[in-house]
């Protein structure tokens, strides 16, 4: 009996060999899998504690789960291979450039959770499809473009309790769901073009569920399914989702950001909680998962703005923009705040090229090239579908207002109910992540300490005019990082998507903030910020800067990277400082430069100590950062 079971252990303690062939038959399907390096075909144990396959969760030397989330992964992915991995309970592909039809997690019978939101699947799901996966309990498919019925076998699924199908183009009658609405605990099937009563089985979840459905009826919706008109479907496409206008607008934005981004992810904030049974699961913050991407540009497209309809003699939209004036023009669908780029609309930004820069924390971003030359970014920022208009305008006007040499001002916004876009001068030198970490080229090559001292300088000065313009706001910028740090021509920085905290409150993005990743927010897990956590996020960009390694702190959990704050305290404490400065700029320098730059050191670490209470004020900061010299 003791044999047999040391046997046993000995058999769990390796994955078999069809997990391996499993994992990289998968990763074959795929187009672009870089982030899975270290998946390769040499023999080694994805379990293996000391080089654990990107992405693999393990259990007693058993694949349990696979978070992919948020990895830059295109192509058609092959679930299916994944069904002869035994103990495999939970699988998440979200926030992904994956298309294809609806992926073959039926062939996974035991499969527990599927994440698969803010990807590009389509088409239609066969009515029986998950009749083959009673033990499921999270089924997570939002943002992609499903259509045609919810299959029936979905509302029959015995251990459902989380459902999310919103914004897809599923159509046709809810179904019942019957029995199996007393698990349901989590629904939401709203933007989508759902026809007919809702089940009363269903009624117990909140309105916000079935929202944007504009053929939907039902108490809770406060909609007469007697007086509902008949629509036919052709024209069932043109409605507005919203009451503010009767326009086509919200078609054509969508339409549009779709066609330039193409890879556009339309994203929650990574919400894996997770269920007793599979605590080691997907947890909330994956191996690897960056919050900032590196790379500047990942696709390229042009667009035809013969695939739409104009929107800039659109009537009823111009009359919801008549309180616009104060801010700047409206031209077309965008409300202009700024001209020193020139004036343009949605109608120029159609027939731009666009290269999509990359998709952050916050929402994702594009380049745009316009007819008459001039480059833009265009951001969508994401979860505001709660922001009125009259607020969005009031912050929008107060960003338009601000005049100084190291902040990026607004061009021209765009508001709609569902769409909240951004856009701002494009700066083609980068980020500092980028010139930091990901070029190699001459811009990096001129990274020199004269250039470093500059850029430091220019942060901070930033810095102190944000945070006396927004003396008020409890994160007066809230999302400081070296990506968020663009470098001009002559290397003076333009600091990025700052001041937004008002619009992002009480929202699930509000976490994706870096202010939300000092010590205060985190250790302490209550969330609270303040002023203070602006200068902890102003010590990491001084800490990355001077040492060249790139922060652990941007990655969720901290799972790669260099912690720099732990690193310089250490190093500090025992008198070993020159061994942080990066060679780079060391190894040319006098040793009075050096000296320079072990003084910032000493500053990023004041800035970055884990009680607030014990960090540098803003001010004093500044100070003695303007105070260090090239020497």
């Amino acid at each position: 009996m003791i044999i047999t079971t040391l046997y046993r252990v000995v058999v769990v303690s390796q994955p078999t060999n069809n997990s391996n062939e499993a994992l990289l038959r998968f990763k074959k399907s795929l187009t672009k899998s870089d982030s899975l390096y270290n998946w390769k075909d040499d023999g080694s144990n994805p379990c293996d504690p000391k080089d654990v396959w990107v992405g693999i969760i393990c259990a007693n030397g058993m694949i349990s789960s696979i978070n992919l989330s948020g990895m830059d992964l295109e192509g058609q992915p092959d679930i299916g291979v994944f069904e002869g991995v035994d103990g495999l309970k939970a699988i998440s592909i979200e926030n992904n450039s994956l298309a294809g039809p609806m992926p073959e997690i039926n062939r996974l019978r035991y499969l527990k959770a599927f994440y698969a939101g803010s990807n590009w699947f389509s088409g239609v799901i066969p009515s029986d499809f998950f009749q083959t996966l009673g033990s499921l309990k999270k089924l997570w498919l939002q943002h992609n473009n499903f259509s045609g019925q919810i299959p029936l076998s979905v509302a029959e699924l015995p251990n459902l309790k989380e459902l999310h199908l919103e914004y897809n183009e599923f159509s046709g009658p809810i179904p019942a769901f019957s029995e199996a609405a007393d698990i349901l605990t989590i629904l939401d099937l709203s933007n989508n073009k759902l026809q007919g009563e809702i089940p009363n089985s269903l009624n117990k979840f909140d309105k916000k569920a079935f929202e944007n459905n504009a053929q939907l009826c039902g108490p809770k919706l406060s909609k007469d399914c007697n007086k509902l008109p008949s629509t036919q479907p052709e024209q069932q496409q043109q409605e507005e989702p919203d009451s503010e206008s009767t326009s086509p607008v919200p078609l054509i934005v969508m339409g549009v950001v779709v066609a330039m981004l193409l890879m556009i992810i339309w994203a929650r904030a990574n919400q894996m909680d997770q269920d007793d049974d599979d605590k080691r699961s997907l947890g909330k913050g994956n191996i690897n998962e960056a919050i900032v991407n590196i790379p500047t540009v990942t696709k390229k497209t042009t667009i035809n703005p013969s695939n739409y309809k104009s929107s800039s003699s659109s009537s009823s939209y111009n009359n919801d923009n008549d309180n616009d004036n104060a801010a700047g023009k409206s031209v077309g669908d965008l409300v202009m705040v700024n001209e020193e780029r020139g004036v343009f609309g949605l109608q120029d930004l159609m027939k731009a090229a666009a290269e999509v820069l990359g998709n952050g924390g916050l929402g994702s971003a594009y380049k745009a090239t316009l007819g008459s030359g001039v480059s833009v970014v265009v951001k969508r920022v994401r979860e505001m579908n709660q922001m009125t208009k009259e607020v969005f305008d009031s912050e929008m006007k107060k960003l338009a207002k601000l005049k100084h040499q190291n902040i990026l001002t607004p061009l021209a916004y765009h508001f709609r109910k569902e769409e909240k876009l951004i856009v701002s001068e494009y700066v083609p030198q980068g980020s500092l992540l980028y010139l930091l970490h990901g070029d190699r080229g001459n811009s990096h090559a001129e990274l020199n300490w004269p250039n470093r001292l500059k850029i430091i300088k220019g942060v901070a000065r930033g810095m102190g005019f944000l945070h006396k313009e927004f003396a008020s706001y409890p994160l007066p910028h809230g999302n400081l990082k070296s990506s968020n740090v663009l470098i001009g021509s002559d290397y003076e920085p333009l600091l990025s998507d700052y001041a937004l905290h008002p619009l992002l409150n009480n929202t699930p993005t509000l976490q994706c903030m870096f202010a939300f990743k000092s010590p205060e927010a985190t250790v302490i897990n209550n969330q609270i910020v303040s002023q203070k956590s602006d200068v902890y996020c102003l010590g990491i960009v001084i800490l990355e800067i001077i040492t060249g390694k790139y922060p652990s702190q941007y990655f969720n959990n901290q799972k790669g990277g260099t912690d720099v704050v732990q690193w310089v305290r250490s190093a500090l404490a025992e008198n070993r400082q020159r061994e942080l400065i990066d060679p780079e700029i060391s190894s040319s320098s006098s040793s009075e430069s050096i000296g320079q730059m072990e003084k910032l050191l000493h500053i990023g670490a004041s800035c970055t100590e884990s009680e607030p209470d014990e960090r540098l004020d803003l001010k004093e900061a500044i100070k003695r950062i303007q105070e260090v010299s090239i020497a």
